[in-house]
């Protein structure tokens, strides 16, 4: 008997509708960066930058209108080591005003610590299976990450990039070039640089640095627009002859501290 009804319920099972995927423009992955590099100040200033831009009448159109769904998928991690990262909101639905604003309260109910290391690669490797059986199903695929400096822990960074190409997920990068903070010696010149030879891709993947806390909340509006908008900058530098060296966050970890993993 008990085998009959295991074998019903395997075949009823079988005959049950898939669980629908809710159809969006995009699923948007936001990554920010809570490194020991950043001073709690600026882990404030981010997620209220954040949730600031998400609330803008721009950004609301660039949801309503930026594809034929006029909704988006959204969840939003902070990110540090290989294996720190946390969900401070989960993927939700995101269609009105009133989705965006829950959104953003959730942002801004609380603030948390830093937490320790840099790296890009496990970050993406935390997001690639965030896409699977998430209830949605995006016409595009995003991670946006925010950092303020190269990939120091885990492997290489374009090893986990590669991963994400062969997905079909583009990569695009908000590289915080500021000098306030600790850890001056991960700053990086030229780390808008970085960002475009060893973390983003994807046809339409573009970086939008951030020169002065201040234009933070502008950059992360103008940067959301464009990507749900599938468009790139105008004003979009060419990127440099190839030849940049990818290591060179691992490198700078080894020569203060040792082996860098």
């Amino acid at each position: 008997m008990r085998t009959l009804v295991l074998s019903l319920v395997a075949t009823i099972a079988l005959l049950l509708p898939a669980r629908a995927e809710t159809p969006v423009d995009v699923e948007l992955f936001l990554a920010v960066d809570v490194s020991r590099s950043m001073a709690p100040s600026e882990l404030e200033i981010q997620r209220r930058g954040y949730a600031e831009a998400l609330v803008s009448e721009d950004v609301i159109r660039a949801i309503q209108f930026g594809g034929p769904h006029g909704q988006i998928a959204l969840t939003y991690t902070e990110w540090a080591g290989v294996r720190s990262q946390r969900v401070i909101v989960e993927w939700t639905l995101v269609r009105t005003r009133a989705d965006a604003e829950a959104f953003a309260a959730q942002l801004t109910a609380n603030f948390d610590e830093a937490l320790r290391r840099t790296s890009i690669s496990g970050l993406i490797d935390h997001a690639l299976p965030r896409f699977e059986d998430n209830g949605f199903a995006g016409e595009r695929l995003v991670i946006d990450i925010s950092g303020d400096g190269p990939n120091n822990a885990g492997r290489p960074v374009l090893a986990a990039r590669a991963e994400a190409e062969a997905r079909g997920i583009t990569i695009n990068g908000l590289p915080l070039m500021t000098r306030e903070g600790m850890g001056a010696q991960w700053h990086l010149d030229d780390l808008d640089e970085y960002y475009r030879q060893c973390v983003v891709s994807g046809p339409t993947a573009f970086v939008i640095p951030v020169l002065r806390w201040e234009d933070f909340t502008d950059a992360v509006r103008r940067k959301l627009i464009l990507e749900l908008s599938d468009r790139q900058p105008d004003d979009m530098p060419v990127r440099r002859a190839q030849g940049y060296d990818c290591l060179i966050g691992e490198k700078i970890w080894n020569q203060y501290f040792g082996d860098w993993n």
